[in-house]
């Protein structure tokens, strides 16, 4: 299933974020994909707001079943997200726990079991 995908533009209000909250939950209804892409090219200069904002909508997500990715986030954000301690997944990054493409794990003779 293709995931929708919701375009942020910024700064966003708390009201506005209730509203986006809200569109999350209709999406991952919806759609059925389990995801919504977030594209966060649009926020502005990442910030506190925009943190607040991502935290309300993954934990909408996580509510309804689902997850939220970004999609074009300023590596400002990044940073800041890490430093607050939420990680999100990004579009063209590999998933958390799931190796990237084309890495493939080998076992030679004699290693030891982990």
């Amino acid at each position: 299933m293709t995931p929708a995908v919701l375009v942020l533009a910024g700064p966003v209000t708390r009201e506005e974020a209730t509203g986006l909250c809200d569109d999350v939950r209709r999406l991952l209804e919806a759609t059925r994909a389990g995801v919504v892409v977030c594209d966060v090219g649009g926020l502005g200069p990442p910030g506190l707001g925009s943190v607040d904002l991502l935290a309300r909508l993954q934990l909408t997500a996580r509510r309804v079943g689902g997850r939220i990715r970004l999609r074009d986030p300023d590596p400002g954000l990044h940073a800041l997200l890490a430093l607050v301690g939420l990680t999100l997944d990004t579009e063209g990054q590999p998933e958390q726990r799931e190796p990237a493409l084309g890495v493939q794990e080998a076992v030679e003779p004699g290693d030891p079991a982990v």
